[in-house]
Order: structure tokens, then sequence, then C-alpha cells
């Protein structure tokens, strides 16, 4: 087999493949006597089929899954061992290409188009500036994420008296001329927060109640227009609650109230471990730096969407095969046509550019991404998840765990991968050019990405 690469000037090329009959019919030939080994036609043992008849019935389908096999995998064994820089994937060629006669034919050419990817030079210096966003931890955010502390970890007592945001609980039964309906509606355990009712009126007979009272109200009017969660209520479906509009009664048999956790050891221990913090002023400073870790990756991410625009200017414009990149698009996802390739191109052709520019930094600064950053950076992502869920003392090994079960998933570690090489990225960027850093709050910074 000869393998041979013509280039179109220096966006796109030909590949042309030239397959002769010594570099298939081996295998051909150990094909088709694996046929003969396996088929069964009548009047025939299994695998006593005369070899005239395997070829003949055969020969043709095992020939052309041969050859377009050999030409598949030394196509793309030849691009890679070549480092040939092909954008998207070869194409058949649409003119060179001569029709192929597996009849008569033993010798074959096979052309191909690909397109390449264009050579990109940044040069960075520090007569470069970008900004870079640090979001400043203000009292009000600290004190709510406190709060958010104390609330999660706080505590449910039994009281006698509801108050607005008591959490309460008891039997609800329909009533009829003000008695129990026969054949109504009843439901044990239900419960309800009086702060989530509508009406006033309705909530008002709740708001002072005792324990073990029974209340008269309707639920129709403490929540109208909100039919689900009539229905949830009490317990019918949602079709059925116009068919309910009258006078419950409510038995109150528990009512229980949220305390929030004191700011003690035993808090900053559920929140931060056993020891780690041993005063409310170390709690504190606790919390920014988790909080500040929470906005380095946005702060990252906002540095690299301002540092695309720069990069982009010194990259002046990059060329591709227009043509052939759409064709590629084309057959790549069964989806689009060629109207939203034309429509979308402007787009797909800008953040290609942006690829490419990254591609050649990564290149340039020699930039890795090792197994073991990898699974550090896997770590991260879980313990930023269990944050969310106001976990922060999560033990080191259920972190390790929960991160080797997120790359086991091709897609979770492409995914890490990308983002462990973008932040590698954006900090070598940053030693590059010159950094004006710019203290905002939490708002200020949201609205960047307005």
């Amino acid at each position: 087999m000869n393998i041979s690469l013509s280039n179109n000037g220096t966006l796109s090329g030909i590949l042309k493949l030239e397959i002769v009959k010594a570099d298939y019919a081996d295998q051909v030939e150990k094909s088709l006597r694996n046929f003969r080994q396996k088929a069964n036609i009548p009047g025939f043992r299994k695998g006593m089929v005369p070899m005239s008849m395997v070829k003949k019935m055969y020969g043709k389908h095992v020939l052309i899954e041969e050859v377009n096999k050999l030409v598949s995998e030394n196509l793309f064994k030849y691009i890679r061992e070549n480092n040939v820089p092909v954008l998207g994937e070869p194409m058949p060629n649409m003119t060179e290409q001569q029709p192929v006669d597996f009849d008569k034919q033993e010798d074959f050419e096979f052309y191909f188009d690909v397109a390449f990817v264009p050579e990109v030079n940044v040069e960075l210096s520090k007569k470069d500036k970008l900004p870079y966003y640090q979001v400043t931890i203000d009292d009000d955010m600290l004190n709510k994420q406190v709060e958010a502390y104390s609330s999660h970890f706080g505590s449910y007592d039994k009281v006698d008296e509801v108050e607005e945001k008591d959490l309460v609980k008891g039997t609800v039964a329909e009533l009829e001329n003000g008695a129990p309906k026969e054949g109504g509606i009843v439901v044990e355990g239900a419960v309800l927060m009086p702060s989530y009712i509508k009406d006033e009126a309705e909530k008002a007979k709740f708001v002072g109640a005792k324990d073990n009272s029974v209340i008269v109200f309707n639920p129709n009017k403490a929540y109208e227009g909100a039919d689900a969660e009539i229905s949830s209520f009490l317990k019918i479906a949602k079709e059925e609650v116009e068919n309910h509009t009258g006078d419950f009664s409510f038995e109150i048999t528990e009512i229980t109230r949220h305390k929030n956790a004191e700011l003690n050891q035993e808090l900053f221990d559920k929140v931060f471990g056993e020891g780690a913090v041993t005063s409310e002023e170390e709690f504190k400073n606790k919390i920014k730096e988790a909080l500040s870790e929470q906005f380095e990756p946005q702060s990252n991410y906002k540095f690299l969407l301002d540092a695309r625009e720069l990069l982009s200017k010194k990259a002046g414009d990059v060329d591709v095969d227009d043509a052939l990149l759409k064709r590629w698009l084309l057959v790549a996802n069964e989806k689009n046509t060629p109207e939203s390739i034309e429509n979308d191109y402007p787009h797909i052709k800008e953040d290609l550019k942006y690829h490419f520019i990254k591609e050649s930094l990564i290149k340039k600064f020699e930039l890795k991404v090792e197994n073991t950053e990898i699974e550090e950076f896997a770590k991260r992502v879980a313990k930023a998840q269990f944050a969310q869920y106001g976990m922060l003392s999560v033990p080191e090994d259920v972190l390790a765990n929960y991160a080797k079960d997120m790359i086991k998933n091709k897609e979770t570690l492409q995914n890490i991968v990308d983002r462990a090489m973008e932040e590698k990225l954006a900090a070598c960027i940053k030693e590059q050019v010159k950094l004006e850093i710019k203290e905002v709050s939490a708002d200020e910074f949201n609205k960047l990405f307005e």
C-alpha cells in the first residue's frame, strides 16, 4: 500500500491511498475460510461447503469489507504517524476519485480531501493588560452564610402555640353544614405552614392557635388559584379540587418550630469538622475562605472571556478551507442542514479560531494535565458539590471515592480534563500579562455576565 499527501496550498490537501491485491488477498482468503466454517447451506454439512461456492456467494462482500477496513485503518494511521494537522475528518474527494468496480478491479485508488488546522501565533507581554475580578466577601454575604449554616444545622422543637413560620400537623376533615361530611375527605397527618397561606384571613385562623385545638378554614380560599397545592394537601387529584371548595376542620396534633443552631463549638464541628475551628472569629474567617474558593473558578472563567478578545485580536485573521469545513459539518451531525450551517458558520468559525488559539498556547507553553491532577481536580469538583449543600467537612476518603466514580464516566472525565486545562491556561496567561485586579461585590460580579 502506498499513501501520499499533496497540498492544495496551505488550507487543504488530498490524501491518496493506492491498494494492490497483495495488500488484502491473505485477509480476504482468511475471512472466506471463516465463512466456510460457519456457513449453513442446504445440501452441505457445516464446514464442507465448496470454497468456490463460498467465494461466489460471499466473495464480493468480503472484498469490499476488507478494502474499506484497510482504507480506514491506514488513513488514520498515516495522519497520526505523520502528525498531519487535520481539521475535522478526511472527506471523500469529489473530483479525483474514479468509480470503483469491485467485480473487475484488483487494484484500487482512493482520494480524500483534508482541511488543515491553521498555524496560529500569539505573543503576550506585560504590555498587555487584562482585568481580573476578585469577589469581596462583605459582611452581608458572610452573615447570610452564617445564618444558612445555623438554619441548616438547627433543630425543630415542639411548642404549644402556632407562629407564622411553624410547622403545623393535624387531621383534616371535610365539613358540611358545620359537621363532618358523610363520605367526605379525611386526611390524617396533614402538614401546613401558615406562612405559605396566601389569604391573610385564613392565615390568621392558625396564628396563635393552641395545640389540640380545632380550626375551621377553607383550603380553596387559603391557597386560591393553587390547585396543585390544594390537591397535594387534600390528597386528591388536581381535577377534583373544584368539587371540594367548602370548609374543612383542622385538628392540631403537633406544632414544631425551627430553631437556629447557636454559634458554638457544636456548630463549628458540624460545619468544618471536629476541632477545625475553635472560635466564632475563626469560624467566620473559614467561611470567608470557603466563599472565596467558590468564586475563584468563576473569576478564572471571566478572565478567560476577557482574554479571548485580546487573544483573537492578536491572532489576526485565521483562514480555513470554508467549503471543506462546511462539508464536514454537514455529515458530522445529521441534524445539520446546509441552511443551518450557513447561518451558524460565522459563529462556528469564531469559536474554531479561539480553539486554535488555545491549542497553540497549550502547545507553546507545553501544558499537560497529568492523571494525579485529574484526580485532584475531580476531588475539588466533588468538594464544591458537597459545599452547595452545606457539607464542608466531608472526609478525604469520601471525596476521593466520589471523585473516582465521577471520572469513570467518559463525558465527565473529558469535562474535568478540559476544565483542568482551562485553569492551567488561565494561570499561564496571568503570568504573561499585566493583571488589573478589580475587587467587586457578588452582585456586581454577577452583573458582568448579563
